[in-house]
């Protein structure tokens, strides 16, 4: 072999480097993953590795209800989109999409993928606004999160949605404030601000996509993201950053929970969902783990990794908040 070939092999080998992955469980194998996130980037770079479309076209058989204010708050408009097969005959479950973003951007139009392919599967999904950093800092975007929850279960009939089977579902940010609406339940600590006060804000699954669970940890209550939502430092108040975690509420009452992780995630550590994942089985919560070596945080834009959430996701779905086979 020639020596001067080997740097090229060396990174053809790494690009498809195999991770094994001890946590999975199932039968749809994970994805291969990285070595590490530029490798990652060469691998995109070079064709190997395709992203997913984040704008797909609306299907003709689903139909889009855009742009519907769930809450006005000191003139702010908070807004939801829902989507829905044309031809359901009985109520179905709704899966909430919350998006990501450090609390700070990114909007609701993010996660389009997710919420048309669901529907097509007949499920009602929907997706949600929120406030947003610097102008809103905690406990806004939890505030309106669980209040999207119950603007959905109230208008449940208009939709044809199934108000006892709801599920809430983000990434990053989005899944910090899914857990948040998972395992604070009925709290009335974040029920500022809500018309819909008087209806429940329970969900019956939670789908966490490398969400933040602990802001007390060392490493995220140094972060600067961390530091802008919660307008505080730990020194000078670690009570909040307790109250901001999802661990915090964690009983064994909550809905199961399902996590995706990457082993490379630079933003949020796995450790995080490592934690979670024992804290809730501890607590007697259903929590189904999946940790995916050689994938980084919004791992889910690579179509591999998105296919085996999804394929999950629908598994999930179908266990706990299943579509009806009534005519």
């Amino acid at each position: 072999m020639k020596t001067k070939h080997f740097p090229i092999l060396f990174l053809l080998a790494a690009l498809l480097f195999s991770c094994s992955n001890q946590w999975h469980s199932g039968d749809k194998n994970p994805p291969s993953g990285y070595l590490n996130t530029t490798l990652l980037k060469a691998a995109y770079f070079v064709g190997l590795l395709e992203l997913v479309d984040t704008n797909p076209p609306i299907p003709a058989e689903i139909s889009e209800f855009k742009d519907i204010e769930y809450k006005n708050i000191e003139g702010k408009s908070l807004k939801l989109d829902i989507y829905r097969l044309k031809n359901l005959q009985t109520p179905a479950p709704v899966l909430i999409f919350i998006h990501g973003g450090g609390w700070r951007k990114g909007k609701k139009e993010d996660y389009l993928k997710y919420l048309l392919d669901f529907a097509e599967c007949g499920y009602i999904t929907a997706t949600i606004s929120y406030r947003l950093l610097p102008e809103f800092p905690y406990p806004a975007a939890i505030e309106d999160a669980k209040c999207a929850v119950r603007w959905i279960r109230f208008h449940a009939p208009e939709y044809g949605i199934d108000p006892d089977k709801i599920a809430v579902i983000g990434g990053s940010a989005g899944g910090h404030l899914s857990m948040m609406i998972g395992y604070t339940g009925d709290h009335s600590e974040f029920d500022h601000d809500c018309s819909k006060d008087s209806i429940s804000s329970r969900v019956q699954a939670v789908v966490n996509l490398y969400g933040p669970v602990d802001l007390t940890t060392e490493y995220a209550h140094n972060h600067p993201t961390t530091l802008a939502f919660l307008k505080t430092t730990y020194a000078e108040n670690p009570d909040i950053f307790e109250k901001a975690s999802p661990k915090t509420y964690i009983s064994d009452d909550d809905p199961p929970t399902l996590t995706f992780q990457g082993v490379i995630d630079e933003l949020v550590p796995v450790s995080q969902a490592d934690s979670l994942h024992v804290w809730l089985q501890r607590a007697g919560v259903e929590s189904e783990y999946h940790r995916l070596d050689g994938w980084p945080h919004t791992m889910d834009l690579a179509k591999p990794v998105n296919d085996y959430c999804q394929y999950y996701m629908l598994k999930f779905f179908e266990k706990h908040v299943p579509i009806s086979t009534r005519k």
